[in-house]
């Protein structure tokens, strides 16, 4: 029986998924999280094989989360379901850690093959993030900007663009002020932008932020 944990910040997409993943024999629903908080405390509490994780959530977005989930337990695959389109994040996401990559206009079907594919060990690449990634190796496609940071530097951005301080970035994530400005100095430089304002036009342009 593969456990898997549902995170999401919507109670009705939690509970679709429930009932969808509880009518396979193999699969079992044994956590809920409504944020990158609650997630942690799923990964601390080991009853879970399968982590299934939304990008866009209140306090801490998925990326905080994926990110310190995978510092502490390396091993618990995680599998990124999400509304924004694979292009967006999907390369970045599987290079710090994520097991696979789902938009949610899936095929429920998928989900369920992608969550054994990942139980197991392995990595789950839908045929959509396979063509992106194909793509990248042969320097072919267009990459956006924002694909080129750093784990940080993207945690970094996406908090910046929705509007939080230096200080308050440097608090949440146990960073020196003076670290989070070196990361927001990078962040500008690559993405070739001058102020928070250009950060937040530049996140919701890209559909990186709702």
């Amino acid at each position: 029986m593969i456990r898997i944990g549902i995170v999401d910040d919507h109670a009705i997409v939690r509970t679709g998924l429930r009932q969808f993943l509880s009518e396979q024999s193999d699969l079992s629903v044994t956590g809920e999280a409504r944020n990158g908080r609650e997630a942690m405390a799923l990964a601390r509490a080991g009853e879970v094989d399968v982590l299934l994780l939304d990008l866009s959530m209140p306090d801490e977005s998925g990326v905080d989360a994926l990110g310190s989930i995978k510092a502490r337990f390396p091993d618990l695959p995680i599998l990124i379901l999400s509304g924004f389109p694979e292009a967006h994040y999907a390369a970045a996401l599987l290079r710090q850690g994520a097991s696979g990559y789902l938009n949610k206009e899936c095929e429920p079907d998928e989900i369920v093959t992608a969550i054994r594919v990942v139980a197991r060990g392995r990595r789950y690449i839908s045929s959509a993030v396979a063509e992106i990634l194909a793509d990248n190796a042969a320097g072919t496609s267009d990459r956006a900007l924002h694909e080129s940071l750093s784990e940080r530097e993207l945690q970094v951005f996406l908090r910046l663009a929705k509007g939080e301080t230096v200080g308050n970035i440097a608090e949440s994530m146990f960073l020196s002020i003076k670290t989070v400005s070196t990361y927001r100095t990078r962040v500008m430089e690559k993405l070739k932008l001058q102020s928070n304002s250009d950060l937040t036009y530049y996140a919701l342009k890209n559909g990186l932020i709702q």
